[in-house]
């Protein structure tokens, strides 16, 4: 059965259109996954606009969003999703981070498109959306044959992991973290356990992860180390730092393949992968 990856956006923090972004993309955090007749958003930031195009074009006319929180680089694209804004299409968007925040999933993304910050509202949106809050932990199937596992993760003011399931194959999603040096994270190592793609929250290096303690982040480094404690087929680093252009990340690219050789791959904006 089909089961599609694609990464339309993989920067964290702020988008980074320039000439010297061009080889990993400067779209911040959305990625897509097809699997059998779903298709499932994971994060809405700048990448989804090119993600809203894609949909329309294929006919898709159901989706499900899913927010691994609600930091702008990861709802600032969706005022631009096409789909949304179209008569019939459904959208089911969910959040697992929110509870006892008035109003849930909802008002967050309504806020963000309220005067004077934005000047279109949410309620212009022609598209048929539902609003989910859940507590991160719990699992559910967004469409026949998937199941949906998630995780609580270390970030300030909370943050959801997703693990997609569907056909045997098992993607994980785990952005924004923060690791405990020599602690490996046991929400984390449940989730992914035995995954064949682990997509990780891999903003900063090892050598810069003591100047950005608090800042609800990981590094390269630890994602190598859980996703091989937990038998994890392939990690993608991903959320890349908006200081670390192409040159950057493709020393890390080389770092990685010298690591763990055949194990990791960068995430990149327009990357697919066709899994199983």
């Amino acid at each position: 059965m089909a089961y599609t990856v694609r990464f339309w956006g993989v920067r964290g923090s702020i988008a980074c259109p320039s000439p010297d972004y061009m080889r990993y993309g400067g779209n911040t955090s959305c990625v897509e996954i097809s699997a059998g007749e779903a298709v499932i958003i994971l994060d809405a930031g700048t990448g989804i606009r090119g993600l809203g195009r894609a949909l329309m074009q294929r006919g898709v006319g159901r989706a499900d969003l899913l927010l691994s929180h609600t930091h702008w680089d990861h709802i600032n694209g969706f005022p631009f999703f096409a789909p949304a804004f179209t008569p019939g299409f459904a959208l089911r968007i969910r959040a697992g981070h929110l509870g006892g925040t008035p109003g849930g999933i909802r008002a967050v993304m309504e806020n963000q498109m309220d005067t004077p910050t934005f000047p279109v509202p949410l309620a212009a949106l022609k598209g048929a959306l539902s609003f989910e809050d859940f507590a991160a932990g719990q699992s559910f199937s967004p469409a026949a044959g998937i199941t949906v596992h998630t995780a609580p993760l270390r970030h300030p003011n909370g943050a959801t992991g997703y693990r997609v399931e569907h056909g045997g194959i098992a993607v994980c999603y785990v952005t924004d973290t923060e690791h405990v040096p020599g602690q490996p994270d046991r929400n984390i190592l449940g989730l992914i356990a035995g995954a064949d793609l682990v997509i990780y929250d891999s903003t900063y290096t090892d050598a810069e992860f003591p100047a950005k303690l608090g800042w609800g982040h990981s590094t390269w480094q630890e994602g190598i180390r859980l996703a091989q404690a937990a038998n994890v087929r392939r990690l993608a680093i991903f959320h890349h730092d908006p200081d670390h252009d192409d040159r950057f990340m493709a020393d890390i690219e080389a770092q990685a393949a010298s690591l763990w050789p055949g194990g990791t791959l960068v995430a990149r904006d327009g990357m697919e992968l066709t899994m199983g």
